[in-house]
């Protein structure tokens, strides 16, 4: 019997490696739902490819302009998951979350209670939601799989290990674009520059976030989250190649390593896989990287946004729906011209720091909605301070 997979994002890098894994694989594989925010020409094309029955379009206009154009009398097409949760009837077996921002938060927490496995590629989601994530994972008894190659990376070392055993955990940054940019050159970073990922192929947002390093700032909270453990111990080291993607040392004098391609692709494959014989096809083991891996600490003075994790509460908190809105919205102000790079993190920085939204270190989340209404006045906040 197939196994049942939906894809929640099914249109944005992530989803679309994944439904490609599963295209290739269709006498294993057969997907039930894919969802999408607006692209409803792609989720169209992939609807026609392999015959999913179900789509879920997220925008209202979007919806309303597909129930019109559409003329596959097949397909059944929804704006919410309320309405198609009435068709499960099983669990599905495996479930990628690969919708982009906090608004990846709700939809993964409704599929959870329906999923065998869920494997998340949305930071966002478990630095601001971990809590309400964890407790539905363990009410309905869902695998939870971290599919970012650093935490997938982290997860696959840890594997038979006492975390209690750990020293340290290195999570890997290329560095960026800006990696060798004297830093007096930073000011005159634009946004075309900024997107330009020098190993991966990424949306702006992200791709902004590596130039940055906030990226990375998240990595590591949402590494805590996961894996409870001290967030003192994570370092962040600058890796160029990005080929070591994770390293840990152990108390007993051990290091783990694990590598592999700058390609989405494999932990997507192993998260499906569950690291089973299967051929990735992917390219041979690359010994000119492995002779000349490269590894320096972060130069604060030019990524000064790792400052920032010493702000940041060591229990879920709603503190860091105020870190990553912000950013958000300060990042979107940077790609429409209206800040500059510099900006981003100074300006982050100064409003993490606002009186006003200190008291949220103390305060855990207990719903989504309580993460929605706080999120939408930061991004008001944000607006008023920086326009």
């Amino acid at each position: 019997m197939k196994k049942k997979i939906a894809i929640l994002g099914s249109t944005g890098s992530v989803g679309r490696a994944t439904f490609n894994i599963i295209k290739n694989n269709q006498k294993e594989f057969e997907i039930i739902l894919l969802t999408t925010n607006k692209n409803i020409k792609e989720i169209s094309k992939q609807a026609r490819e392999l015959k999913v029955k179900n789509i879920l379009i997220n925008s209202k206009t979007h919806y309303l302009k597909f129930i019109k154009t559409s003329k596959n009398k097949k397909l059944n097409i929804y704006n919410d998951f309320q309405s198609f949760s009435k068709k499960f009837k099983n669990k599905i077996d495996y479930t990628m979350c690969a919708i982009s921002g906090l608004a990846g938060l709700k939809p993964t927490l409704d599929l959870i209670r329906f999923s065998k496995k869920i494997a998340i590629a949305n930071k966002e989601s478990i630095i601001c939601g971990w809590n309400l994530i964890k407790k539905e994972l363990t009410k309905n008894k869902t695998e939870f799989i971290p599919v970012d190659s650093e935490h997938f990376s982290i997860w696959s070392l840890l594997k038979g290990s006492n975390k209690l055993n750990v020293e340290h955990i290195f999570i890997t940054a290329s560095g960026g674009p800006f990696l060798n940019l004297p830093i007096n050159k930073f000011k005159n970073i634009n946004p075309l520059s900024a997107v330009k990922h020098p190993n991966w192929n990424m949306g702006k947002k992200i791709s902004v976030d590596s130039a940055t390093l906030m990226n990375k700032v998240f990595e590591v909270i949402e590494a805590q989250r996961i894996f409870n453990i001290d967030i003192n111990k994570f370092k962040i080291l600058i890796h160029p190649q990005s080929y070591v993607h994770a390293i840990i040392k152990f108390n007993n004098g051990l290091t783990k390593i694990l590598i592999h391609d700058t390609d989405m692709r494999i932990p997507i494959l192993n998260s499906i896989y569950d690291e089973k014989n299967f051929n990735s096809k992917s390219n041979k083991l690359n010994f000119d990287y492995l002779n000349n891996l490269n590894f320096n600490e972060v130069d604060t003075s030019k990524f000064s946004s790792i400052k920032i994790l010493k702000l940041i509460p060591r229990k879920n908190s709603l503190y860091e729906t105020v870190m990553v809105t912000a950013n958000d919205e300060l990042v979107h102000l940077f790609l429409d011209g209206k800040i500059n790079f510099l900006d981003i993190v100074k300006k982050l920085s100064k409003i993490m720091k606002l009186r006003e939204f200190n008291k949220y270190r103390y305060i855990n989340p207990k719903n989504f909605d309580q993460i929605k209404n706080l999120s939408s006045y930061v991004r008001l906040k944000v607006n008023n301070l920086c326009i």
